[in-house]
């Protein structure tokens, strides 16, 4: 018989797991509510105002700006976003960017106000050495993004003065360069030094820049853009470049010991000063110089256009480990493509033997490039070479490009940052012999197989999406060409990088192409990784639907004026937030950024990714908040002390300001 005041007890194992229970749901929800505050906390960041008619007692408020880019500076931290109103503001010293942001989603941001050109003239400068480099603009801090305005008119130096860069890094990494116009140096125009990588460059000129009577020579140092002496971490993007009439090499990659990814970007008449090819300087002259390296990394040079530069348009610089060249297009240069291999002494520097020939893996691999007229050197039985206009025997005729004038290729970009679509330079037209005469190489294609050459006969040109603020940074998202992504793409700014992805080696170009980070070179022949959201631009109408024929359209628009960034982005807007490619991970296919899973391979995931779960593109790795909650429900009953902890950082980050 029972006795009515009895109830049985549950057991000691089965009173721990209804405790275990009880504490995991306290910490999610702590965990979802310190979320939620953070989250919330990221619309503090502070935005302020540099004037050419503010001060700097001023307290940098809209109606109240700063007058320096310095004064900014000091004033900003990680997150901030620094407004730069139009109009001429005269540099006499040197300024330094130095803080630093924490994240791609956390950048510290330098931005040219909507609708309005700030322009740094250097005319006033003054060096401090005149034996050195010492740049007008030093970025040091690292997790930056520099957008939308010009630094001009370096002073002439005296005869034998060192040369200056107009803006150079100093072991800075992950920074954001977008639509800087950089032009009439006294020397290099953007000058990547050291760091561990993980910049991009982003539809930016750099041209006319001119380091007369320097120390090294008359123009040896006016370079558009370098990148150089990196020695570890991921890659450095330049995408949707120009550099034109710079005394010394449009791009320069000496002494970089991390492969970098060229791409969709063009260089013209350099090696020239005083407006063009009728006055040559002393400078090298090359288009795309793309070596050398001690070490024998290699570089990808893809979709890019190089036409009257003194030298070659695209040379190796005794690369001894060979780089990677596809659909490239050569024209009229004093050498289409210069391929010399040397060997160097135990510094990595110093060259031993001048001329060497490559084998096996440490050949250069050359598939669908266009030579016009044939001209090439030190080929010597170093080439892995197929479809290349000289292999296939293609003699070509200006009849069959849509135009072989360049007029208007350095007008003025698009209203999205894509190259001028006046520009119909070296495009092919119905019935050229380079129409589906190209081998697969993962890029995406129209017709029976890839054309030769930078440009994709018959794909659509895409509408390119405002510049994300906010969106995840895909790792290893695919390149459109002439428009299947769109012009100039989208430039997500503050997307969570993945590390480890694989070069996406799919998508045709688009004059501009993707803000989507590639977070390590591609193996020969590998697939392209996924596109997170936020990065790539979408297809736009009239895109292809070929499969990684562009990416999806960075949530987040253009900046109203005095507000915090729009929420609309460009056409086909979708985002995957915090989604991870590692190596091999799929393209997203599709048009428009309407995408299938995104698959993480090996070493992808999202370092300080939102929200695993993409909004359009599939499912993604697990980022930052996820992450956190899933650990929550295994974590000791000690733990909620920790989450709490975690609140009370919230509640002190609050009140930052």
């Amino acid at each position: 018989m029972k006795n009515k005041g009895y109830r049985p007890q549950p057991s000691a194992s089965a009173r721990i797991g209804v405790g275990r229970s009880i504490l995991a749901t306290m910490v999610t929800a702590a965990v979802a509510f310190v979320g939620a505050f953070l989250a919330a906390g990221q619309v503090d960041a502070a935005e302020y105002y540099v004037s050419p008619t503010g001060s700097d007692s001023n307290n940098g408020s809209q109606s109240s700006p700063f007058a320096t880019l310095a004064k900014g500076n000091s004033a900003a931290g990680a997150g901030d976003t620094v407004w730069l109103r139009g109009g001429t503001y005269y540099l006499t010293s040197q300024v330094t960017l130095s803080k630093s942001g924490t994240s791609d989603s956390n950048r510290t941001k330098f931005w040219a106000y909507p609708g309005e050109v700030p322009v740094f003239d250097c005319s006033r400068y003054a060096t401090t050495n005149t034996a050195a480099d010492v740049p007008v603009i030093l970025v040091t801090g690292s997790y930056m993004h520099l957008k939308g305005f010009e630094v001009a008119n370096a002073k002439v130096g005296a005869s034998g003065d060192h040369s200056y860069s107009l803006v150079r890094t100093k072991g800075s990494s992950n920074n954001t360069f977008e639509l800087l116009n950089l032009h009439h140096g006294f020397g290099p125009g953007l000058f990547i030094d050291t760091g561990n990588g993980g910049n991009l460059i982003l539809n930016c000129d750099s041209h006319d820049n001119y380091d007369k009577d320097g120390s090294q020579g008359d123009g040896q140092n006016g370079d558009g853009f370098g990148v150089h002496y990196q020695t570890s971490g991921p890659s450095t993007i330049i995408r949707g470049c120009r550099a034109w009439v710079d005394s010394d090499d449009g791009y320069d990659l000496i002494y970089q010991e991390v492969p970098v990814i060229v791409e969709n970007s063009w260089a013209s008449q350099n090696g020239y000063a005083n407006g063009g090819s009728t006055s040559p300087s002393s400078g090298n002259g090359n288009g795309f110089k793309m070596g050398s390296s001690g070490t024998g990394i290699r570089h990808i040079v893809r979709n890019n256009v190089a036409w009257k530069n003194k030298a070659a348009g695209f040379y190796a610089n005794h690369s001894f480990g060979g780089n990677t060249w596809y659909n490239n297009t050569s024209y009229n240069n004093g050498t289409q493509y210069n391929m010399l291999a040397s060997s160097f002494e135990s510094d990595g520097r110093t060259i031993a033997t001048a001329v060497i020939t490559l084998t096996g893996s440490k050949m250069h691999i050359m598939r669908n490039n266009v030579g016009f007229p044939d001209k090439n050197s030190n080929f010597n039985n170093s080439v892995d070479g197929a479809n290349n206009t000289w292999d296939l025997g293609i003699s070509e005729t200006s009849a069959d490009f849509s135009s072989t004038s360049d007029a208007g290729c350095t007008g003025p970009r698009e209203a999205d940052g894509g190259m001028p679509a006046a520009c119909s330079f070296m495009k092919l037209k119905s019935g050229s012999p380079l129409i589906d005469k190209g081998v697969d190489v993962g890029l995406a294609f129209v017709g029976a197989a890839p054309d030769l050459g930078a440009y994709e006969f018959g794909a659509n040109p895409g509408s390119g999406g405002a510049t994300g603020t906010g969106g995840a940074t895909g790792s290893g998202g695919a390149t459109g060409t002439e428009g299947v992504t769109g012009a100039g793409g989208a430039g997500a700014t503050g997307g969570a990088s993945a590390s480890g992805g694989a070069i996406a080696t799919g998508g045709v170009m688009g004059n501009g192409g993707s803000t989507s980070r590639d977070a390590g070179p591609a193996a020969t022949g590998g697939s392209a990784g996924a596109t997170g959201g936020g990065g790539s631009s979408g297809a736009g109408s009239g895109g292809t639907t070929t499969p990684g024929s562009g990416g999806t359209v960075g949530a987040g628009g253009s900046t109203g004026p005095g507000g915090t960034p729009a929420s609309s982005g460009g056409a086909g807007a979708s985002s995957a937030s915090g989604g991870s490619a590692g190596t091999g991970g799929a393209v997203a296919s599709g048009s428009g950024g309407t995408s299938g899973a995104a698959v993480a391979g090996a070493g992808g995931s999202a370092s300080g990714g939102q929200s695993g779960t993409s909004t359009s593109g599939g499912t993604g790795a697990t980022g930052c908040s996820c992450a956190i909650g899933a650990v929550a429900t295994h974590l000791p009953a000690g733990s909620l002390v920790a989450v709490l902890g975690l609140l009370g950082l919230a509640l002190g980050r609050r009140h930052r300001r």
